[in-house]
């Protein structure tokens, strides 16, 4: 078989790469597993078919191909999900090497239905995680999770803020993915849980530096506050769902039942499309079912 360095279709996949990044605003990480994918059915196509693998043959592939690519990837050992998105991003590597994309089924993928968290218990998270030996971390950390469940922001959104959204006021702009941009409701009790950390925080915050630092004054990491969600959820007897990301789902369920509609639940947690935003009106009848069955006499 070819090394993977002797196919020409490397050098597409690397340009792939940069096209991602650069054009698309993909994560890097998101962008870099998309090409992993890509090098994968590269590496395969050079074993199955015996030689070197260039854009000749990626025009050339064909249902059959993909199917026994993603049987041997089955065969590695990866479920529905996993396979449904290889699936994606070989699609999207023949869409931009210019080849045509084989007619093929994509595995189903039950699409899991959010958790929230109780009003109750995300609050008891927030003052748990703020409960820190040193104030200004213990305030930096209630500051952090009131964002995400009082204003919906995911948490990489959260740790992109900059001190140019001080003084705040109603509502902060907000870069979400693929660097689009959408204005965030600021309720009292967030805008000043930021204001105490703003004041106790012993780094200066310049207006284009991270607004919420690590203990050393460098940027704060996604990774810490699952850590200190994790901790908090813990000590207080919480469901191993309770995660950052479960606090932002809070948010659009907790405003679904008060009313809100699709359309301005999808501008305020910044999905690109109606479908991705759906999903919550199955938490929400699902809530509903619980209170009649908690509620109900006959239930």
């Amino acid at each position: 078989m070819p090394d993977l360095d002797d196919h020409p279709a490397r050098l597409i996949a690397a340009d792939w790469h940069r096209y991602l990044v650069a054009d698309r605003r993909m994560s890097v990480h998101t962008a870099r597993a998309y090409v992993a994918g890509a090098h994968r059915l590269i590496a395969f196509l050079g074993g199955y078919r015996g030689e070197a693998v260039d854009a000749a043959v990626l025009a050339a592939l064909s249902p059959g191909d993909l199917r026994a690519f993603l049987a041997k990837r089955r065969a590695e050992g990866i479920g529905n999900a996993s396979a449904a998105r290889e699936l994606s991003a070989v699609r999207g590597f023949l869409a931009f090497a210019g080849a045509p994309t084989p007619r093929l089924k994509g595995p189903r993928v039950k699409r899991g239905v959010p958790r929230p968290v109780s009003p109750a218990d995300a609050i008891g998270l927030v003052e748990d995680a703020g409960e820190q030996d040193v104030a200004w971390i213990g305030a930096r950390d209630a500051a952090v999770l009131l964002l995400l469940y009082g204003s919906g922001l995911r948490v990489g959104e959260a740790m992109a803020l900059t001190p140019a959204i001080l003084p705040i006021g109603d509502a902060i702009l907000v870069t979400g993915k693929r660097a689009k941009t959408r204005l965030v409701p600021v309720l009292a009790p967030v805008r000043a849980a930021i204001e105490r950390y703003v004041a106790l925080c012993p780094w200066p915050l310049a207006r284009d530096a991270p607004l919420f630092r690590g203990a050393k004054g460098g940027p704060l990491s996604a990774d810490l506050i699952r850590r200190v969600v994790r901790a908090a959820r813990g000590r207080l007897g919480l469901s191993e769902r309770t995660t950052p990301h479960a606090l932002r789902h809070s948010f659009a369920t907790h405003l679904l039942g008060r009313g809100a509609d699709l359309r301005s639940l999808q501008e305020l947690l910044g999905h690109a499309s109606l479908s991705s935003t759906q999903v919550y009106t199955a938490v929400d009848a699902a809530h509903l079912l619980d209170v009649y069955r908690n509620a109900h006499p006959r239930a």
